[in-house]
């Protein structure tokens, strides 16, 4: 993490204190079962919360008492012990160290989901307000990056409001999966620990009891929550994509926001150029740079070894961040992107027509001709306008073969460009519903 791409309520959940806060309440909550189970004195888990409740855990002491311990579940437990006093030997009884840390790597990545969801609630909400605004502004289809048939700017921003409501769907669905708690001591088994302690810890932090923790939660759980990252930094590229392309200068249709006083070049004054979005092709690059290393944590050694533990540590800040900071960007882009209908135009209009060919093969095919020869006839016609800078209808009008089958008004017919928006309406509500 660092603060250029960081944003502080995603940070904030990463930060040692708030680990550190995290650990505290799951042994407390721990403790308070194993004090209504007759396993530790009630008096002893009441002077457990009472005096580190609202304690601030020193960060710099835990260090160094693990630097000796070396050993970071110990070292906090040590300095928890030096605020609560001779009570603090009832904490942890029963646990091992991974129970702390897998409940606290799942609270984190719950919250980060939270987050994240919201971040995808907003960017949904800029997208839809520009759809709308621009839900018949006609444009020009692209298929290998070449002039096929228009489509409206609304219907390309529709899409991408249908992508990313996905990617809601598929973040809910990662938070549900990573959101189990794990509290069964030594190798799962739960044999110096009551079950109904994971019960009661899971429910006070809002978790769901892992089925077999085997002494850690399986990594599956943990490489679909990073993989469903991936997905949604793939999508939020795909869009970033789009509009970069769409701000080429031979384009020109669709533009970043470039505020007052910006510089787009040190060298070249003249310059706009699409730095957001660029910025956010790479960051997506990260984001999904930490989904292999998910996947190779799954494959653990028996009931549980740490070689997971160092990738986590870094991927699980780093892959939420990057992402949140992403889609907060994304929605700033989104909202103030810049639109040209005017240069839409002139692209829908370059190639004389051409973006008609198919119904006038169509229209050919109805009226008798042979697919095969209807396709000679269009295609003929079609790369004499590519090649000449021809207009396409004139050419038709001027083929023999065409006009043997289609009629100069016919013909003219096929050239209606609202033909191709007559569904416009149907795909809105597929993607916004009837509202």
């Amino acid at each position: 993490m660092i603060p250029r791409y960081s944003r502080p309520e995603m940070v904030a959940i990463w930060e040692p204190q708030t680990r550190f806060r995290i650990w505290f309440e799951i042994e407390a909550h721990a403790t308070d079962k194993l004090a209504e189970l007759g396993v530790v004195p009630k008096e002893a888990a009441a002077t457990i919360w009472a005096k580190a409740k609202d304690a601030t855990f020193d960060v710099a002491r835990i260090d160094e008492i693990e630097r000796v311990t070396k050993h970071d579940v110990i070292a906090f437990l040590t300095h928890l012990a030096e605020i609560v006093g001779p009570e603090a030997r009832f904490v942890h009884q029963g646990m091992t160290s991974s129970d702390v840390l897998d409940t606290t790597l799942a609270v984190q990545l719950s919250r980060a989901a939270d987050i994240l969801i919201a971040d995808v609630d907003a960017l949904l909400a800029a997208i839809r307000r520009r759809a709308f605004e621009h839900k018949l502004t006609p444009t020009i289809g692209r298929s290998h990056g070449i002039h096929a048939e228009p489509v409206t700017f609304g219907l390309k921003l529709a899409q991408a409001y249908a992508e990313f409501d996905r990617c809601r769907a598929r973040l809910v669905a990662a938070r549900a999966e990573i959101a189990t708690c794990a509290i069964s001591g030594a190798v799962g088994t739960f044999a110096n620990i009551d079950p109904r302690v994971e019960d009661y810890v899971a429910a006070q932090m809002g978790l769901t009891p892992e089925p077999v923790s085997t002494q850690v939660i399986p990594r599956d759980r943990h490489a679909m929550f990073f993989a469903t990252l991936g997905v949604v930094a793939s999508s939020v590229e795909r869009l970033a994509t789009e509009i970069r392309h769409l701000q080429r200068t031979e384009v020109y249709e669709a533009e970043e926001y470039f505020s007052p006083g910006q510089k787009g070049s040190s060298a070249m004054p003249h310059k706009r150029n699409p730095v957001l979005t660029e910025n956010l092709t790479g960051l997506a690059r990260l984001v999904r740079g930490m989904v292999t290393p998910a996947l190779e944590n799954v494959a653990l050694w028996h009931e549980r070894d740490i070689s997971h533990s160092s990738v986590e540590r870094m991927i699980g800040p780093d892959a939420t961040v990057t992402l949140d900071f992403a889609l907060a960007r994304l929605t700033g882009v989104v909202d103030k992107l810049l639109i040209y209908p005017q240069n839409m135009r002139k692209n829908l209009d370059k190639l004389g027509g051409l973006h008609n060919s198919q119904r006038v093969l169509l229209a050919l095919t109805q009226a008798g001709a042979s697919r095969e020869d209807s396709y000679s006839m269009v295609q003929r016609n079609a790369m004499r306008t590519w090649e000449h800078g021809e207009d396409f209808l004139t050419n038709l009008k001027a083929d023999k073969d065409v006009t043997a089958r289609l009629s100069p008004a016919e013909l003219e017919a096929m050239f209606d460009e609202g033909y191709h928006f007559k569904h416009v309406d149907t795909i809105f509500r597929r993607v916004f519903g009837e509202a």
